[in-house]
């Protein structure tokens, strides 16, 4: 009976142990996750756990975007179109205070062709930001 009662312990002991060995290593693999998202998105990370309220519906929301991201075609331009595009955006800006509504309607149709190009859907604003965060986060923070 005694080495009964002895086994069972150890048999309990070492479920423990195991339960304590499965906790800490999803810990640690939901630290790096988290460390890696901060990496990655930068103040967007930020931003985001704020916006949504916790650090698991942020980080949920991030991981969508990269999943989703990650099925689109998105090109690199060739040096002739993007310069193309620089060149525009500069003149644009160069207008802005001389017709700021106006100029404002064709930087929004520049941006549209500049990401279509690239192949970016073009859904409303929110997605297109949210999609260019995930390669671009600074540019989103702007």
């Amino acid at each position: 009976m005694d080495t009964l009662l002895i086994q069972s312990w150890m048999i309990v002991a070492g479920a423990a142990i195991f339960a304590l060995i499965v906790l800490a290593a999803w810990f640690f693999y939901k630290q790096k996750q988290s460390h890696r998202l901060q990496q990655r998105f930068g103040p967007e990370y930020g931003r985001t756990v704020h916006e949504l309220g916790s650090r698991t519906k942020g980080e949920a929301e991030l991981k969508a975007r990269e999943k989703r991201v990650g099925h689109l075609n998105i090109v690199a331009l060739d040096p002739l179109e993007a310069a193309r595009f620089s060149e525009a955006w500069t003149v644009l800006q160069g207008r802005f205070v001389d017709n700021p509504k106006g100029v404002v309607v064709q930087a929004d149709q520049l941006v549209r062709e500049l990401m279509l190009k690239r192949g970016y859907p073009m859904g409303d604003f929110e997605h297109r930001a949210a999609d260019i965060s995930v390669d671009h986060p600074a540019v989103v923070e702007h």
